[in-house]
This record gives C-alpha cells, structure tokens and sequence, in this order.
C-alpha cells in the first residue's frame, strides 16, 4: 500500500496528539491546529486514511491508529529522531536547527538505510531533545521525566528533555546556558505565579517563568 508524505505527516501528528492526550483520542480541531490547516481538509483525509485501514474513529473519543497505523507512525518516529542524532553529532547542526531538516529526511523510504544509519550512530536511544527513540522492532520507551515544575520542592534536579520542540524556546534554553544531562538546582518557588529560581551547573542563579518550567522535563537527581 502506498502511503503519501501527506497521509504520514497526519498519520505522526494523531500519534503524537494521541501519546500528548495519553490515548485519549485525537480530535479534528486538535489535527486542523497542529497542521495548520482546514478542518474540511482535515476531515477529507481523515476518510482517505480510514478507508486505507490506518485509523479509525470513536464517536464521542475521537481519532485513533490501527494497528497498521502505529506501525507506521513510529517507523516515522524512528527516521526522525535518528536524523536529528545525525545533523547534530555528525553535520554540526544545532539543537534549535534539525528538526525541519528532519522533517524532510524522515519520508525516506529505505529501511535498509535506516537500519544502517542506527548501527553508525552506535543505536542511539534519545534524540538531542531528549525523545526515546524506537528500537528496530518499534519498541518505544515511556518517558519517565516530569515537567519542573511538577515538583513542589525545592532540590536538585537532571534536565532530560523538552515537551515544548519550538525554535525560539530551545534557542531561549541556550541563551540561559541549558543543555540535556545538566543539573538544575531549584533554590526557590514562587507561590504567587510559580516562578522558580533556579541554578545551572554552577552558573549565577536565574528565574525560570512557569511556562518556562513547565516544558523543561527533569528528574530528580539522586
């Protein structure tokens, strides 16, 4: 069966959606917004993907892979997220940079190559955003890091990744000196609107705002 690179951006946007929602169903609102386009045009391939077996939708619930779909929702994963492996230990790419490219990249269609890029890679298991990525067999690790501001204490904590994938955010966490593997030490909270002061590594302390904070996904250090 042929998929298009159109009917892949859909089928990778309701996995993402859906892992977001924790299984909850994807939504036609939530699909126009994340693709940026009409919810007619939505609603027309959501049909198209239907009839071809890849979802299937719950009235009430909302939009959901079949089996097949997932399949090919996380072969996507995988591509994506080992290309950006790729651009930026190999091509130098910054981490604000790779998703685009990756963009492209990820319609590739040979598995052969995809495999081969693994094994060169040395069998990565996280991209530079800090996302588990799928073994050859599409097992995908659950990601166990909380939001920082999740936490309600103040301690010492290990950035591993980001829920938030925008070009100006991650370049805002670089221009604070936040890199994956750090150590944040949170110092103080706010009670009125849940800023944090915080401390990188061993840099001056800074504030962290709660949007900020709420995209920065840590564990606790131990």
């Amino acid at each position: 069966m042929d998929i298009s690179l159109t009917e892949e951006n859909y089928i990778k946007a309701i996995f993402s959606i859906n892992k977001a929602n924790e299984g909850k169903g994807v939504s036609t609102n939530a699909l126009s917004e994340h693709l940026h386009n009409k919810a007619g045009s939505v609603t027309d391939m959501l049909k198209r993907l239907a009839e071809k077996k890849l979802i299937h939708y719950e009235k009430y619930k909302g939009v959901f892979l079949t089996g097949r779909g997932e399949k090919i929702a996380i072969s996507i994963v995988r591509k994506h997220r080992l290309w950006e492996v790729f651009l930026m230990e190999k091509l130098k790419f910054k981490w604000d940079e790779v998703h685009d490219i990756a963009e492209q990249l990820e319609h590739i269609k040979s598995e052969d190559l995809v495999e081969r890029l693994d094994i060169f890679l040395g069998n990565p298991r996280f991209d530079p955003h800090g996302d588990p990525i799928p073994d050859a067999r599409g097992h995908l690790n659950a990601i166990k890091a909380k939001p920082l501001n999740h936490f309600k204490t103040k301690g010492l904590f290990i950035f591993m990744g980001v829920s938030e994938h925008s070009k100006s955010f991650l370049q805002h966490l670089t221009s604070v000196g936040l890199k994956i593997g750090d150590t944040i030490k949170v110092e103080e909270i706010n009670a009125f609107d849940n800023s944090v002061k915080v401390k990188i590594n061993k840099n001056p302390s800074q504030f962290f705002s709660d949007k900020v904070s709420s995209n920065i996904l840590v564990e606790i250090k131990k």
